[in-house]
């Protein structure tokens, strides 16, 4: 049922034959219809720049095609690039589009603006990668080139971004629910909150930076607290989207407000105090150890809180899921696909006792929980904001389709993270390539083997994702239809 409304015309209030206006309701939902195509274009073209990307730094390794390019640094930049829109981009920008469909306000011209200045932003980091000699810099969350052009285009996405949720934020109350459910749209709401607390925390490690630091060692430190932040800020959207579709699946919605305000709010308070971190200079121990032990104790009561909340609700209501309908099958698949990866991250976390592979097998898993959880939305947000094209067995197809490109995804990246794992568990150091990697051990080697085999298989998933993705941007999204209603 789309969410807007039209309202009888008295007959003596205009010419039978005159145009009707559209209602302040209708041009919430048109607005909000268009702020969620921008912000989710801009999320998947990041992706699919990202794997391109991802192809020239495979160029890089070719003793023929590497000799086209003399630059050595090039495809590190690309790395660099890649990194930023795959992790950066893509999480930010998808957010947006989120919460532009959860929230719908009035037509703006900050919204628009902030916008393209995104867009801006991302076009200069892209311009960044191509300036010969710039240095690449692989700092821990958000990996920098060392060049003007390029750290105004990562300032201009975030700013752009910043802008959007701040007036999401600000904006009145709509005057009808949208297209997600309550407790998921004040999720997404507390992860924009998260976002503007690891902006104010960027600020307070700017001016708490001694002067005369080397490039890596002022990215690194500048990156640490913000960077912190913004994984909780992944995981509160994560759970906002986990909420959404066991709703999808059960036709009911989780949490009373009250609980959802609860839930999140311990979520993101905590948070709160990571700008005063830097109160005795960033490069202090309180501001390293103190960021760590958030992210260590902070994050994870509302995962699992939700998590059996969750179970809790499906089991309750599992006549009434999943066979009713495809779609809700597919809602099912990626909840539990992004469940299980957010838990597997959670126990690999706790067994993080030095620097080995086991920490990208952490993170791996904790972000890939969140990359499927987006992925498994874009679905349904298509579905809220096209125009619902095809025959009834063409939607069928997709929503088949999309429950195996899911399934594919998670296993490969679950495979993945369990290769690092096995290679961390017997001692492989992380950050090291080819020879320095100085497999010891056969379980080093079983590692790294299992590692490759699962990347093939959750590059071949995300690939595929873009594939079905694309081919619904192009036949369902036009210029007129407005927010639909997901619950419909």
């Amino acid at each position: 049922m789309p969410l807007t409304s039209t309202l009888p015309v008295p007959l003596a209030s205009a010419p039978a034959f005159a145009p009707r206006r559209a209602t302040r309701r209708e041009a919430i939902a048109q607005a909000a219809g268009i702020d969620t195509r921008r912000w989710c274009a801009l999320a998947i073209g990041s992706l699919v720049v990202a794997g391109l990307l991802s192809l020239a730094v495979v160029i890089g390794r070719l003793p023929v095609l590497s000799r086209i390019i003399d630059d050595p640094l090039f495809f590190k930049r690309c790395l660099v690039v890649h990194v930023d829109l795959a992790l950066v981009v893509w999480f930010y920008a998808f957010l947006g589009g989120l919460l532009a469909m959860a929230a719908p306000a009035q037509p703006s011209r900050v919204r628009t603006a902030a916008y393209l200045l995104a867009v801006g932003g991302v076009l200069a980091m892209l311009a960044g990668a191509l300036v010969r000699g710039a240095q690449p810099v692989l700092a821990n969350y958000v990996p920098v080139i060392a060049h003007p052009l390029f750290s105004a285009g990562l300032a201009a996405f975030f700013v752009g971004a910043l802008l959007h949720f701040v007036h999401a934020l600000a904006a009145p109350a709509p005057e009808t629910r949208g297209a997600l459910p309550p407790d998921a749209t004040f999720g997404l709401k507390a992860a924009a909150v998260l976002i503007v607390i690891a902006a104010a925390t960027w600020v307070s490690a700017q001016a708490g930076l001694p002067a005369g630091l080397d490039v890596a060692t002022r990215a690194e430190f500048l990156a640490w607290g913000p960077g912190h932040v913004l994984q909780a800020a992944n995981a509160c959207a994560m759970l906002a989207v986990w909420l959404w579709l066991i709703e999808r699946t059960t036709g009911k919605p989780v949490l009373r407000a009250s609980a959802a305000r609860l839930i999140f709010g311990t979520l993101v308070l905590p948070q709160a105090i990571m700008p005063l971190l830097t109160v005795r200079g960033t490069m202090d121990s309180l501001y390293h150890t103190g960021a760590t032990q958030l992210m260590r104790w902070a994050i994870f009561p509302a995962i699992v809180t939700v998590l059996a909340i969750g179970i809790r609700h499906l089991i309750r209501n599992r006549k009434n899921q999943p066979s009713r309908s495809r779609a809700a099958r597919t809602a099912l698949t990626g909840f539990i696909a992004s469940a299980g990866l957010a838990v597997f991250g959670l126990i690999l976390g706790a067994c993080i006792r030095g620097s080995t592979t086991l920490v990208p097998a952490h993170y791996h898993a904790s972000l890939g929980a969140v990359t499927v959880a987006f992925m498994t939305a874009a679905y349904f947000l298509c579905e809220a904001i096209g125009n619902n094209s095809g025959t009834g067995a063409q939607r069928e197809r997709l929503w088949q389709a999309a429950n195996w490109q899911l399934v594919l995804f998670g296993v490969g990246q679950t495979v993945f993270v369990l290769g690092f794992a096995i290679g961390g568990a017997y001692g492989l150091g992380r950050k090291t390539y080819a020879a320095e990697q100085h497999v010891r051990s056969a379980g080093e080697l079983t590692g790294l083997v299992v590692m490759g085999l699962g990347g093939l298989v959750a590059v071949a998933g995300g690939l595929w994702f873009l594939f079905l993705i694309l081919r619904e941007m192009r036949r369902g999204w036009r210029p007129s239809s407005t927010l639909s209603s997901a619950t419909s």
